[in-house]
């Protein structure tokens, strides 16, 4: 003669397998949104870095530059024009810096994409069910 438990009949009890379903799933999903969050945290500071050594290094540039320009037309008379002119590149190429920057920025990516695709199928497969 078996006796059941009301606990062992709860723990086989369908609607506990479909929230440990569902919970399962929710955590597969946070992990994958974690990992996402992850690379691109990692990513941004690659390019942080990156950029950020690439601007010192072309400031660096641009001082030694200028002052080889300056001293080339020292004493000549084009001496106001040759540094009015590097500094209106200067200024032409600090524009478009800003321009593409804010391009950058305008165009961003939506960093947890593979999350909400992998959400939308679950949604999916739920309402054929």
């Amino acid at each position: 003669m078996t006796i059941d438990n009301p606990s062992q009949r709860a723990d086989s009890s369908p609607l506990r397998r479909l929230f440990g379903s569902v919970f399962a799933i929710l955590q597969t999903r946070l992990e994958l949104a974690g990992i996402e969050l992850a690379e691109e945290k990692s990513r941004l500071f690659s390019t942080l870095f990156f950029g950020l050594a690439a601007m010192m290094l072309a400031t660096m540039a641009l001082i030694a530059l200028t002052a080889l320009i300056a001293i080339v037309f020292w004493n000549t008379p084009w001496r106001w024009a040759a540094l009015g002119s590097i500094t209106g590149v200067y200024a032409l190429a600090a524009i478009f810096c800003a321009l593409r920057a804010r391009r950058g920025l305008q165009q961003v990516p939506n960093i947890f994409e593979a999350t909400l695709n992998e959400f939308e199928k679950d949604r999916e497969l739920f309402r054929r069910q």
